[in-house]
């Protein structure tokens, strides 16, 4: 079965105000059809847009690719139409209508519409009305209304592609939707549930009960790090931004502190962008005893600038000596210094393997770190 979805975004949504149309504003940090598109592309095999001429320009920007772009009409009905007309060289059998300005639409529900489309030719989303109803004159109550059996319309509206295409060419008035056109054709629709947070975006206050929504919608990644240094001649070692006085070093292209580099590698694997190797390689003779600390800066700085904030961070070292204890304040606060977070939002600490492996022989140092990011 294909299933294909039309975007109507042909509206010029002015009650929204802004420069631009409100389903090319944008919310949080996309704009509000891309939103719309990437929610839908994962349920439908064909997606066209109905789009303004001027947008056209607007839509390209944007870099999404659709199967089909149809030009908007005067009217909704119009616009709709000449969506379903562009579709018919893709004879898809179900087709879903969704509003542009619903961006925040789940995934239950579309596939609660696609689902009940399996025994009725039409199937929408709605929420009961629960609220008492008024009606009013000359600013004043004039009445009240039964609310029993009355519903509020959410998109996507689905259909039989062919019932609502023929449905369509058949409306010779206005319509307030196209479950509208469906029953004026004879369709039966079902209804499927609806959610609050599946709202149409109409005015500015709209857009702040969207971010509000959004709000709630945390982004927040983990990352790994784990890194090993073997010991050699000298006479410190550094651990975490500290000078520990030891009968050995630890040996690496930089200063080896293989607790930074753990921390580091960790920062860098919940950003998805690849570890200290990556960033500095060995083979580059810049980095040759530099300091850890550039290398953690970085990665702090490209979380800030991947819209990030460092919510904690945990490193383990694993030796048999030297003893971290006497060190840890000053660690935590050297790491803390770097990164500008409370020392209370890092951990140092540290363990034996039970003179097991290469540490256990005193060989060298491992490092294990875990850090949180969370979206800002």
């Amino acid at each position: 079965m294909t299933i294909a979805a039309i975007i109507v975004a042909a509206g010029r949504g002015t009650r929204a105000g802004g420069d631009v149309p409100k389903q090319w504003q944008s919310l949080r940090d996309e704009v509000v059809i891309s939103r719309t598109f990437k929610t839908l592309r994962p349920h439908v095999n064909i997606i066209c847009v109905v789009l303004h001429k001027d947008d056209v320009t607007r839509w390209e920007a944007l870099g999404l690719t659709a199967d089909c772009i149809a030009m908007g009409g005067a009217t909704r009905d119009a616009s709709v139409s000449a969506g379903l007309e562009a579709l018919c060289a893709y004879s898809p059998d179900k087709v879903l209508i969704h509003d542009a300005a619903r961006p925040l639409v789940s995934a239950e529900i579309i596939r609660s519409v696609i689902g009940a489309l399996d025994s009725h030719k039409g199937a929408a989303p709605a929420l009961a009305v629960t609220d008492a109803l008024w009606t009013g004159h000359d600013g004043t109550v004039s009445g009240t209304m039964d609310r029993s059996g009355l519903f509020r319309a959410q998109t996507p509206q689905g259909f039989d592609f062919q019932a609502i295409l023929e449905a369509h060419k058949h409306q010779s008035t206005p319509a307030a939707d196209d479950v509208a056109v469906a029953r004026a054709a004879g369709i039966e629709v079902a209804i499927v549930a609806g959610c609050e947070r599946n709202l149409k975006i109409t005015t500015k206050d709209d857009f702040l009960r969207a971010d509000n929504m959004l709000g709630y919608e945390m982004d927040v990644r983990t990352g790994n790090g784990y890194d090993v240094h073997r010991f050699g001649v000298g006479d410190h070692v550094w651990l975490c931004g500290v000078k520990v006085p030891h009968g050995r070093s630890l040996q690496g292209h930089s200063d080896a502190d293989v607790g930074m580099h753990a921390v580091t590698d960790a920062i860098y694997g919940a950003l998805g962008m690849g570890d200290i190797g990556q960033h500095f390689p060995p083979s580059d003779p810049q980095w040759k005893g530099a300091e850890s600390r550039i290398f953690l800066r970085h990665a702090v700085n490209l979380a800030t600038q991947n819209g990030f904030k460092i919510s904690n961070v945990d490193c383990t070292l694993v030796c048999e000596y030297p003893k971290i204890g006497p060190h840890q304040p000053a660690m935590k606060a050297a790491l803390a210094a770097i990164m500008e977070l409370d020392v209370n939002r890092i951990s140092v600490k540290a363990t034996t393997s039970e003179r097991l492996g290469f540490t256990g022989r005193e060989e060298g140092i491992a490092a294990i770190a875990t850090a949180t990011l969370v979206k800002s």
